[in-house]
């Protein structure tokens, strides 16, 4: 097959328009042999940028040339709405997928868009508002799986399904940094076939990379000298570029699907992954049109604090405290990792979230009136979580989104309004526990769970569900930490072999302690069998014996 392939020094060298020319028509001719070498169809990836832009319209300029009955082959166009994007650039993507499909059926063309979305279960909000993960991190990238990449993998393994395998057609380049880089020619050296590499993640899927040698300015000139083939003009793009950098440059922007985000690039409007939103900030900057995404910039960085720990709750979010090692200032301190917003921050997150969307609403252009920040769907999921998982029963969304929006909230869900408990027991349940904080929430758990077992026909596992609530929040916070703290001692003591300190700390264990228990109980059998361990297994077995008896004490009336 003939390959527009170029030596790799021409990465670093600027090419001439001519030389753009005529690398064009070499790479035209190897779009059209690739297509029609097989029946294998081709997935396209799109965030609408000027790269995958570039590739699109490659593609599409190769193809339409060919005889119709070889324009066979199905071309998927896919690109990921995370739900968060920029606004300006989400009204900019539904456009040109709009666009797209118009042109493509009424030129012919096997080109098939479509505008993927992560599950309602994954979304951004339903995720921060509704389980309480904190702003995403580098150390906890939490969103980038479930609004990027899920969504594109689903689509990509339907299509495998269907046809055993795919071609996965990206406008990625090793010009965007070092790193991107070395893992394309990584990957170059894996190649089963000319130009197509392996897809790591995604076995029976090859990736075609047809602009991996282009420069910055190769895009630039491309786009600005090539007419779009669906009928949009590429000096919009340009000019939404400029518009989104302080300086006026057209910023190095990578892929949707790309990890790491820039310090000036499209991307999602509530990323706290760089410092600053340059974009957006540019953007408001640079023209007054836009300066009603304010409110949007602000939650943003409110969201985006280092040191949040005020606002987490001490448990993770199953429940359990967990520790770690913390160095601050030389100092090495056991602490805590924190874990879910709290309440009161979770419904704080929600009540910005509808303030932001209700003013932008008034203030945004005409074209722009109907901006959802958060959908039905969402909020109606938040609320489930609320209800059932964290048995919130004072069922606070209704009543926020009234009081922001003035109007009442219509739950899609069916049999989301009935229920025995609400705001009048909850706030009874308040003055009971007089502000003990885990008071209030292990009452709440254990109505709410009889509750929720008293609608079900079986009432299996009502015991464990009980049993559950109180092992996450029959603890005050202090006890909790002592607790993981004692446990923590005790493992580092029966690693360490020290008997003496494995016996102090015993001592501290309580009735309810069942579960430090079984985990010494296992090293202890670990230890009978291995007669070279430190610590003494008569020893050990002596003292959980003992705990064994008053563990089944507690445990007695439900056996």
């Amino acid at each position: 097959m003939t390959t527009a392939q170029q030596p790799e020094n021409r990465v670093q060298q600027a090419r001439t328009v001519a030389e753009l020319v005529d690398y064009i028509q070499a790479l035209t001719t190897e779009i059209q042999e690739l297509y029609c070498l097989d029946e294998i169809p081709w997935v396209l990836g799109v965030s609408w940028g000027k790269d995958s832009s570039t590739v699109l319209q490659l593609v599409w300029n190769a193809i339409t040339v060919l005889p119709p009955e070889k324009r066979t082959k199905t071309v998927y166009v896919i690109t990921t709405d995370t739900q968060v994007e920029n606004p300006v650039v989400s009204a900019w993507v539904r456009k040109s997928m709009q666009n797209l499909k118009v042109a493509a059926k009424k030129q012919g063309m096997p080109i098939d868009p479509h505008i993927l979305q992560p599950v309602i279960e994954d979304t951004f909000w339903v995720n921060l508002i509704g389980k309480g993960y904190p702003a995403p991190r580098n150390q906890f990238r939490w969103c980038t799986p479930r609004l990027k990449i899920n969504p594109a993998n689903q689509f990509i393994r339907e299509i495998v399904r269907a046809n055993g395998e795919t071609i996965l057609v990206l406008g990625t380049r090793k010009a965007e940094s070092a790193k991107r880089a070395a893992t394309m020619k990584k990957h170059q050296l894996d190649r089963v076939r000319d130009r197509l590499s392996p897809n790591a993640s995604l076995p029976n899927s090859l990736i075609y990379t047809p602009i991996e040698d282009w420069s910055n300015n190769d895009v630039w000139i491309y786009l600005n000298q090539w007419d779009n083939p669906w009928g949009q003009s590429n000096k919009e793009l340009f000019t939404m570029y400029r518009g989104a950098t302080a300086d006026n440059e057209c910023p190095l922007v990578v892929d949707t699907s790309t990890p790491s985000c820039g310090d000036s690039r499209f991307g999602c409007w509530v990323c706290t992954l760089v410092n600053k939103d340059k974009s957006m900030e540019a953007m408001i900057q640079n023209d007054e049109e836009k300066e009603w995404m304010q409110p949007l910039l602000d939650i943003r960085n409110e969201l985006d604090i280092q040191d949040d720990r005020d606002k987490r709750d001490f448990r993770r979010i199953w429940g359990d405290v967990q520790l770690f090692e913390r160095n601050k200032n030389g100092e090495i301190s056991v602490e805590p990792i924190p874990g879910p917003y709290t309440k009161y921050w979770r419904e704080h997150w929600l009540r910005r979230l509808l303030e932001a969307q209700t003013k932008t609403r008034r203030t945004a252009p005409e074209n722009m009136r109907d901006i959802t920040l958060i959908t039905l769907e969402e909020m109606s999921e938040i609320r489930r979580i609320w209800l059932e998982d964290k048995h919130e029963f004072d069922d606070s969304l209704p009543r926020i989104y009234q009081e922001v929006t003035g109007e009442e909230f219509q739950d899609p869900r069916p049999g989301a309004d009935y229920s025995l408990l609400g705001r009048d027991e909850w706030i009874v349940l308040e003055e009971i526990c007089e502000g003990d904080a885990m008071h209030l929430e292990l009452m709440a758990k254990l109505l709410d769970t009889e509750y929720q077992y008293r609608k079900k026909t079986r009432r299996t596992g009502i015991y464990n569900a009980l049993e559950k609530c109180f092992d996450t929040s029959s603890r005050s916070q202090k006890d909790a930490i002592d607790n993981a703290h004692l446990k923590r001692d005790l493992r580092e003591a029966i690693s360490q072999g020290d008997v003496t300190k494995f016996k102090e700390k015993f001592k501290q264990l309580t009735l309810g302690d069942a579960e430090v228990m079984d985990e010494i109980t296992d090293i202890r059998n670990e230890l009978s069998v291995n007669s070279n361990d430190n610590v003494s297994a008569t020893s050990l077995t002596e003292s959980t014996d003992k705990l064994q008896t008053w563990a089944n004490i507690k445990f007695s009336a439900k056996n």
